[in-house]
């Protein structure tokens, strides 16, 4: 399954609905789950449970696919927080397929992040174990591995957000941002735009701020990331002028309700606008 959701890769499949169902008028010549575009947009629209339903019978032989099933219900878990017990069960059917040093390297990262994701949303704390398995995963992979970026970002992440270590966040995004540009992946680039954009508000940078919180809209606007469109939104209002932003948050709060409630952390603050959450969910992950 590809990586990477970049402008060249756009598919021609009918958009499912938020409840996973694929409209009637399916355009002829729609992608099937072979090419892993169904899913993909299942995902893109949060229907995460039918998408991971489809990986589920390769996920029972192929480690990259059971992978990428963990990935998914991790990725449901911090957009809804709920499923943790999935999700978990996910990843360990995914470390007990890893075979080779790579797929090791990224079942460490999932579970890193897992981790991570349950300490953010307080379910446990599980900080001493997000990074002992990202440090694993780093320990294993070349600096030039496809998967450093991701890995990249997600420490980074734990640094910016548990650690509260904004320089060490800093570098960490600078070196994702780089690595995705290479592999010209765009979801990952629009999430490194988005974290790279938090730092520079942290700083007072507010110019700085807009710019990176404008191009990771513009880059989830491009590739179709509907559930990731809201925060988003949230976040580039929390720097725009007055007027300006009031209807970005309007925009947010729609999406928000359009997706039933998700992401939670939105819905449960309040609605877009109730405080500069940066949480965003995080997860460009690997589906």
């Amino acid at each position: 399954m590809s990586v990477n959701r970049g402008a060249s890769d756009q598919r021609t499949a009918a958009i499912p609905n938020p409840d996973g169902s694929v409209p009637d008028d399916s355009a002829p010549g729609a992608a099937t789950p072979d090419g892993g575009a169904t899913v993909w947009l299942l995902r893109s629209r949060g229907c995460w449970e039918p998408a991971a339903a489809l990986l589920e019978p390769a996920a029972a032989h192929s480690p990259e696919a059971a992978l990428d099933r963990a990935e998914l219900l991790i990725e449901r878990s911090l957009f809804e927080n709920r499923g943790w017990g999935e999700a978990e069960s996910a990843l360990r059917l995914a470390e007990a397929g890893a075979r080779v040093d790579g797929t090791r390297a990224a079942a460490a990262c999932a579970r890193g992040y897992l981790a991570y994701c349950a300490t953010l949303l307080r379910v446990h704390d599980r900080l001493d174990e997000a990074q002992m398995a990202l440090g694993r995963a780093s320990a294993m992979l070349p600096p030039d591995a496809p998967g450093r970026p991701l890995l990249d970002f997600r420490r980074g992440l734990v640094a910016e957000n548990l650690l509260k270590d904004p320089a060490a966040a800093r570098t960490a995004y600078r070196r994702a941002h780089a690595g995705a540009e290479q592999q010209r992946d765009d979801l990952l680039l629009s999430y490194t735009w988005r974290h790279l954009a938090s730092i520079a508000q942290q700083d007072g940078n507010l110019a700085g701020a807009r710019h990176g919180f404008a191009e990771s809209l513009r880059l989830r606007e491009l590739i179709g990331f509907a559930i990731g469109i809201a925060p988003a939104l949230a976040s580039l209002a929390e720097v725009s002028p007055s007027p300006e932003a009031v209807l970005l948050r309007a925009e947010a709060a729609r999406l928000v309700r359009t997706f039933g409630g998700v992401p939670v952390w939105l819905a449960e603050d309040g609605g877009p606008g109730a405080a500069a959450d940066q949480r965003d969910g995080q997860a460009p992950g690997r589906a």
